[in-house]
C-alpha cells in the first residue's frame, strides 16, 4: 500500500510549520509523487456573495514535478480541468495548469480548448488583485485575451501540506548518449514485464525555453511513463509519457509569455527523446527530437 507522508507544512504566512525544504527536495528527486492539501472557507476563496463559511479542504494532486538545481521543487496540476464548486465545471473548457512551489507561491496557465474566440496580445498584461478578495494576491499577468492566458499569484490559504509517497524504486540511469550510470536495463525491462509502475526523470527537458543559454538552471521533470516496449534483439526499451507541461526552469518556477508549453513524451532507452508538444496558444502540434540522461522508476 502507498504510504503517504507530509514533507513540508506552511501556515498561512507560508512560514514553515514542520518538515523542510530540503526534505521535500530529497524526496522529489527520489520520484515521489506530490499532493498538496490545502484549506479555505466558502466565501473567501469559491463564491465571495455567499454567506456560508464552511471551511473546505482540498488535496490536489501534482502529476509533474520539478528539481531546480537540485533544491527548488514545483508540481504542476497536468489533468485538471476547472470545476466550478460544488456544482460542476466552469463556462470554458481549458487545462487549469496549477503550479505551487515550495515556497507556497501559485501560478496557472489556461489553454482553452474550445473554439473561443481570442487575440494575439502577446506579453505583459495589466495585473489587479480582485478587491473583494483580501487574501488573493496578484504578482503579475501574461497574455490576456489569448487563448493561452497566465498568472502568477498567492493565495493565503490557512496551511499548505506538501504531501509525498516516496515507494519508487531506481532501477536504472543512462545519459543522453546511452551510457549507463546506474543500475541495469535487465532489471528494467523485468519490472516492465511484471507489470510495474513506471515514472522517469528527464534531465534538462526545458533548456531550449532559455533565451541565453548562460542562464540555464540544471533541473529534472518527473512524470509517469504509459504505454512500454521492449525490443528484445536489439534491447531498446521505450515508453510514452503521460501528459506533460514545461516550464522554464527557475527558482521560484514562474509562468510568463511563451515560456511554456505542453505535450507528451516518447523516451529511449539510449537518450533518443520525442516531444510532442503542443502550442497553447494556437493547439497546434509539432514533433522535436532530442537527447537526453533518463533516470527510471518501478513501483
Amino acid at each position: 500500500m502507498a504510504t503517504w507522508k507530509c514533507a513540508l507544512e506552511l501556515d498561512a504566512n507560508r512560514s514553515v510549520v514542520s518538515g523542510s525544504t530540503s526534505e521535500l527536495a530529497e524526496a522529489i528527486g527520489c520520484a515521489a509523487d506530490l499532493r498538496i492539501y490545502t484549506e479555505f472557507l466558502h466565501n473567501e476563496h469559491i463564491d465571495v456573495n455567499s454567506p456560508s463559511n464552511e471551511r473546505i479542504r482540498e488535496v490536489a494532486e501534482f502529476g509533474i514535478t520539478y528539481l531546480v538545481d537540485r533544491r527548488w521543487i514545483a508540481g504542476i496540476m497536468s489533468l485538471r480541468q476547472p470545476i466550478e464548486l460544488p456544482n460542476g465545471f466552469g463556462p470554458r473548457s481549458s487545462m487549469s495548469f496549477f503550479m505551487y512551489n515550495q515556497d507556497g507561491t501559485q501560478a496557472i496557465a489556461r489553454p482553452y480548448l474550445d473554439d473561443g474566440p481570442f487575440e494575439s496580445n502577446y506579453g505583459s498584461s495589466p495585473a489587479a488583485s480582485p478587491p473583494d478578495m483580501p487574501k488573493y494576491h496578484v504578482l503579475d499577468c501574461w497574455d490576456s485575451g489569448t487563448n493561452a492566458p497566465s498568472q502568477n499569484f498567492v493565495y493565503d490559504f490557512d496551511r499548505f501540506r506538501y504531501c509525498v509517497n516516496d515507494s519508487w524504486r531506481e532501477v536504472y540511469g543512462h545519459t543522453a548518449d546511452g551510457e549507463v550510470t546506474f543500475g541495469s536495463l535487465d532489471e528494467l525491462v523485468n519490472a516492465f514485464s511484471s507489470g510495474c509502475e513506471m515514472k522517469l526523470a528527464v534531465a534538462n527537458l526545458c533548456v531550449d525555453l532559455y533565451s541565453d543559454p548562460e542562464c540555464v538552471q540544471d533541473h529534472e521533470v518527473f512524470v509517469n511513463g504509459g504505454s512500454a516496449y521492449y525490443y528484445t534483439e536489439q534491447r531498446l526499451f521505450i515508453i510514452g509519457s503521460h501528459p506533460l507541461v514545461r516550464v522554464l526552469p527557475s527558482v521560484p518556477m514562474r509562468y510568463a509569455s511563451r515560456n511554456w508549453d505542453f505535450g507528451w513524451l516518447m523516451v529511449r532507452s539510449d537518450g533518443r527523446v520525442v516531444y510532442r508538444r503542443c502550442d497553447p496558444y494556437s493547439l497546434k502540434f509539432s514533433d522535436h527530437v532530442s537527447k537526453h540522461g533518463i533516470r527510471w522508476f518501478v513501483r
